[in-house]
């Protein structure tokens, strides 16, 4: 799940004729996805071909057509942050393109752009690597029999701080918050420089052990509860493989804000859909659809509503945690996390 709607995003730039710094590539996370996983890594642009803009419950009507990643931003003018991109499918079907690619033996996602690199440079040492893992969709967790909190499009990240392009900790995106750990604690893979995230089955929740974990209470990550996620050692998914590499400066520098400008790496790389301010999935059904009827627990829905994008995850960050999260609080209690 993503936070509150940031400002408006400066005007895109095309490419910026600079090079992606070899350390946000030397130390990019490896993802394990959870053996059963159902719901895999999948192209950013084709989530454009299995959806419509939808804003207060309409069909937006006047906005680009087809939709692309270098026209997703036209929709900002159609509704902004409460623009949804509703699925052309009956999502209780399980269509397909849900399902998304299954890495290859090299953890490649072939044919599909599953990954965005936002590199932050604040100009004294410090550069945050964003690596932004996109699914279709996400699937929800089982509590008492009845499976909660489903939702078409899913946007999850790591986040690793470097000190002079070496790497000193990283963030875990895990449901509404996260957690942060010191790069020296984290496993590492075959014993390499580069990270390890694990994918929880279904939830994409990103954690830095294998095993069973209880987020009933965010960021303490306990054994046995009743919100649980799993994670293995499933497929190997490398992102930087097929992926978009990206620049962000800032519109205010050294503070906890958006509204920044992206700029692309290599030429020929979409920009504009960076600034798109909606969701990347439906708007929560209503509780008198047919497909939430029965299904839901007090305010909790077998479907909620879609994510926002990479835009609304605090890319200019003056700690590791976006600021008021939970995992800031945990970390300042027990700074050996």
């Amino acid at each position: 799940m993503s936070s509150t709607a940031a400002p408006l995003p400066a005007p895109a730039a095309v490419t910026n004729n600079e090079k992606v710094p070899s350390f946000v590539l030397e130390y990019a996370p490896i993802v394990y996805l959870q053996s059963k996983e159902e719901y895999l890594p999948s192209d950013i642009g084709s989530q454009l071909k299995h959806t419509h803009a939808v804003y207060k419950g309409q069909k937006v009507l006047n906005g680009p057509s087809p939709l692309t990643l270098d026209n997703l931003d036209e929709l900002n003018a159609h509704g902004a942050k409460d623009v949804f991109l509703s699925s052309n499918d009956d999502v209780s079907k399980n269509p397909e393109w849900m399902k998304g690619v299954r890495p290859d033996a090299n953890g490649k996602t072939n044919g599909a752009k599953s990954c965005c690199i936002v590199v932050n440079d604040h100009g004294t040492g410090i550069v945050d690597a964003f690596y932004m893992y996109f699914y279709a969709y996400n699937q929800g967790q089982t509590i008492f029999a009845k499976e909660l909190g489903d939702h078409v499009g899913d946007w999850e990240h790591n986040m690793i701080r470097f000190k002079d392009g070496k790497p000193t900790a990283l963030w875990y995106s895990q449901h509404a918050s996260g957690e942060a750990l010191y790069y020296k604690l984290v496993e590492k893979h075959n014993n390499s420089r580069r990270p390890i995230s694990y994918s929880a089955r279904g939830t994409h929740a990103n954690y830095a052990t294998a095993g069973t974990h209880d987020h009933a209470i965010p960021h303490f990550n306990l054994p046995l509860g009743v919100l649980m996620d799993v994670c293995d050692r499933g497929t190997l998914w490398d992102p930087t493989l097929n992926a978009f590499y990206y620049k962000y400066v800032p519109k205010v520098p050294g503070k906890n804000s958006e509204g920044g400008t992206f700029s692309a790496y290599e030429p020929g790389t979409p920009v504009a859909w960076l600034r798109f301010l909606g969701h990347w999935g439906d708007e929560r059904f209503p509780a008198d659809d047919p497909k939430q009827r029965e299904k839901n627990i007090g305010k909790h829905f077998k479907y909620e509503g879609g994510p926002t994008g990479p835009y609304d995850k605090v890319l200019e960050r003056k700690d590791i945690w976006p600021k008021g999260s939970v995992g800031e609080h945990i970390w300042k209690i027990m700074p050996w996390a």
